[in-house]
Formats: C-alpha cells, sequence, structure tokens
C-alpha cells in the first residue's frame, strides 16, 4: 500500500432518502431492515418506520459527522440522488469537510434489480442518478454503491460506459480486484453486509460493548494477516442505526483505537481505486 502503509480502513456513511409512500399495492421494501417489521403496501405511509429513518437526517448524522470530526477521520459517504435534492444541509456539509461522495442510485426504496430484465430502464435510472449528482457536487461520480448492494448483471458495465472507475457492491474479498466488462475495466472496493451497523444491531441484537468487540477483531485480524498483504477494512454505517445515542460510542472507541496505529491508510474509495489501477498488474498475473 502506499507510503508503507500495511491496511486500509474505509468508513462508509449512507446517507439515504426513503420516500414516504410509492404507487404500489405491494409490501414496500425500503432498502433496508424495517424497525418494525410488519411490512405496509407501498401507497400506504408507514410513520413508524420513515420517522425512524428519518432520525438519522434530522439528528444521527449530525452526531457522527461530529465523531469524525474529533477523530480526523474522513469516511466515505454514498448518497442517493434523492437526498442530494430533499436534504441539501446533510450534502453540503460532506463538500465542507471535503469528503468523499458516492453516487449510490436515486432512492433507497427503487433497487437496480427491478429493472433486472430491462437493461434500458435501469440504465436512465443510473445516468438519471449520475446527472444529478454531477449537476449538485459539480463534479461527475467516480463510484457507486447500489442501494441495498442489489445491482444486476449488467449494472458494471453501464457504469463503465459513464466513466466511473469502481464499484462497490461486491463482497467476496479483503482487497480490491479488477473486473472486466464490455465496456472497459472497473475496480471492486470491497462492501461488508456483516461489518455493518444493521446487521450487528438489528439483525444479531449486539449491544455497543459487543459492537465494539467485532469491530476490533475484524481489525485486528486482517492487520495481523496484512503483514504479508495489504488488505482494506471497510465499516458499513447508517445515521439512524449507529447515530443513535446509545450506540455512538461504538464509533467513537473504534475510531480511536484505529487511530492508535500509525500505519493504517484511510482512504477515500477513490483513493484505493486510483492507486489500485497503478498497482493491479504487480497483483494477479496476467492469465492466472
Amino acid at each position: 500500500m502506499p507510503d508503507g502503509k500495511r491496511m486500509a480502513v474505509i468508513p462508509t456513511i449512507n446517507l439515504e432518502y426513503w420516500d414516504l409512500v410509492k404507487s404500489s399495492k405491494q409490501p414496500y421494501y425500503a432498502g433496508g431492515p424495517p424497525i418494525l417489521p410488519d411490512a405496509l403496501p407501498g401507497d400506504v405511509a408507514d410513520f413508524p418506520n420513515f420517522s425512524w429513518r428519518e432520525y438519522g437526517q434530522r439528528v444521527g448524522v449530525w452526531r457522527m459527522f461530529k465523531e469524525f470530526d474529533k477523530a480526523g477521520v474522513a469516511p466515505s459517504c454514498t448518497v442517493n440522488a434523492k437526498l442530494i435534492e430533499e436534504r441539501w444541509p446533510i450534502v453540503e456539509a460532506v463538500k465542507e469537510r471535503n469528503w468523499e461522495l458516492v453516487a449510490h442510485n436515486y432512492e433507497q426504496g427503487d433497487l437496480l434489480t427491478n429493472y433486472a430484465h430491462n437493461p434500458a430502464e435501469e440504465r436512465d435510472l443510473i445516468e438519471k442518478s449520475l446527472e444529478i449528482f454531477e449537476k449538485a457536487i459539480g463534479k461527475k461520480a467516480k463510484g457507486w454503491l447500489s442501494c441495498s448492494l442489489r445491482g444486476t448483471v449488467n449494472t458494471c458495465e453501464i457504469l463503465a460506459d459513464n466513466g466511473l472507475i469502481f464499484f462497490c457492491d461486491l463482497m467476496n474479498d479483503d482487497q480490491p480486484y479488477l473486473i472486466d466488462t464490455p465496456k472497459g475495466k472497473i475496480v471492486a472496493t470491497p462492501y461488508s453486509i456483516e461489518v455493518n451497523d444493521f446487521t450487528f444491531f438489528t439483525r444479531r441484537g449486539l449491544d455497543t460493548d459487543g459492537a465494539v468487540k467485532l469491530l476490533t477483531e475484524q481489525f485486528d485480524v486482517l492487520y495481523e494477516e496484512a503483514s504479508e498483504t495489504g488488505l482494506v477494512m471497510n465499516i458499513g454505517l447508517h445515521p439512524h442505526v449507529a447515530g443513535v445515542p446509545h450506540r455512538i460510542r461504538t464509533l467513537r472507541e473504534f475510531l480511536s483505537y484505529a487511530k492508535s496505529f500509525d500505519d493504517v491508510w484511510w482512504p477515500s474509495r477513490e483513493e484505493l481505486a486510483e492507486w489500485y489501477l497503478t498497482c493491479h498488474e504487480t497483483h494477479i498475473p496476467e492469465g492466472a
């Protein structure tokens, strides 16, 4: 890794927007686990789940930003195009800090898998999201995370065709690697469902101490293994999950722990992808 660093750590804050209702009688899957599990039809307002998520936009995200500011760590931030349109102060705060913004579809409840058999419509949705991103942020998106990591077999090709250089949906390695598409290569920058606040808090029911233990154990094993080859630790975070008062200590304690190692790299995903593009030939030899 650059400058003799041993491993990379990428905390990833997902800045997401959910519609209150959809034009559908089908159960509304809002791109992430609900806090109340009884799904309502899309055309019926689900105020408990909507307002639980909105807490992250109103309160939790600012609490998390303070912790990253205090730690001196710049997280990678994925952002829905509709959140750009509807919650601009959050995006503006990220821009002021010069943190990374990664395109994250249009709206969190509209998964790309809805267009798995219609690549033209998938392309339209992706390019609409990228156009809103570029107009608002002032530069083209370089990377993409699909809502709920639900991309299709066409997603990487569409992204490469639009000039993106990295893709975050895949969880099958602790290192970046190249994906070949008919429109060029794109770098997989690992994400994680397991090292993710949704999983350890809401799916597994860990308390704050348990979450700190999980994160430090993940870090320690990767750090030890990274003596042989550089590895990446991603942490998936959501303001309405990790940003609540009784969980924020998890973030504070882990950042303090990981920051005590001076050979850890804290790159943006774009920095990781650009670095990998300079050296991937030596990672996996041609024809291997």
